[in-house]
């Protein structure tokens, strides 16, 4: 009887928060290491209202199929179940998962610190209400791939203040995709989901 109630409650909650969810909005994790680092961007990823998550997993660690995702039990421990309530989509390789992005016309942006040759935007002064958004995160030692960098619109950067100038995964994600999906929800109160016309003219077609 109590688990019944509890999936009642969980249902009805997601039912609650449906309308708050950034569609089209879809953080990218490139070859992530730990295991629990994943688990953690799943439960940013889900408790912010981002729609979806993508995770580049060369080594093949994960499952393809995302309801073997949800009962594998090292995710749902470490995403404390979010993992069962969020989409999550895995991909062989970098090239595999940009190319489906860009046929879905998808713009994707990357964070990292320090990236010569691109147009490098403080997190908090960066437009992010482009139509369809993907925003990369690189893995816990080597940081984005050049071809990420390459195939990106620019990248973004957390200002640091301190003696260490990095953070780990799961905290960078946080920040990130609290201000993103902050962002993209200010816009569609404001102007509705669909761009009116003299936006259209300023942005561009994005």
């Amino acid at each position: 009887m109590t688990e019944k109630k509890t999936k009642s409650t969980k249902r009805q909650r997601a039912d609650e928060v449906n309308p708050y969810l950034c569609k089209n909005l879809i953080a990218v994790i490139e070859n992530p290491i730990d295991i629990r680092n994943i688990g953690t961007v799943i439960r940013n990823v889900c408790a912010l209202g981002v729609e979806k998550t993508y995770i580049v997993d060369c080594r093949k660690s994960l499952p393809n199929d995302w309801q073997e995702m949800r009962n594998r039990k090292s995710l749902n421990k470490t995403s404390v179940s979010a993992v069962k309530w969020s989409f999550v989509k895995r991909f062989d390789t970098t090239t595999e998962c940009l190319d489906h992005l860009e046929s879905k016309k998808f713009t994707s942006i990357v964070t990292s610190p320090h990236v010569k040759g691109k147009e490098n935007t403080v997190l908090h002064d960066g437009r992010y209400n482009q139509t369809r958004l993907a925003v990369w995160f690189g893995n816990e030692s080597k940081g984005v791939s050049e071809e990420v960098v390459a195939r990106s619109e620019f990248c973004i950067q957390i200002p640091m203040y301190g003696i260490i100038e990095s953070l780990n995964l799961g905290t960078a994600t946080g920040i990130v995709l609290y201000e993103v999906a902050k962002q993209r929800r200010q816009f569609i109160q404001r102007y509705g989901r669909r761009r009116p016309k003299y936006l259209k003219e300023f942005y561009g077609d994005e």
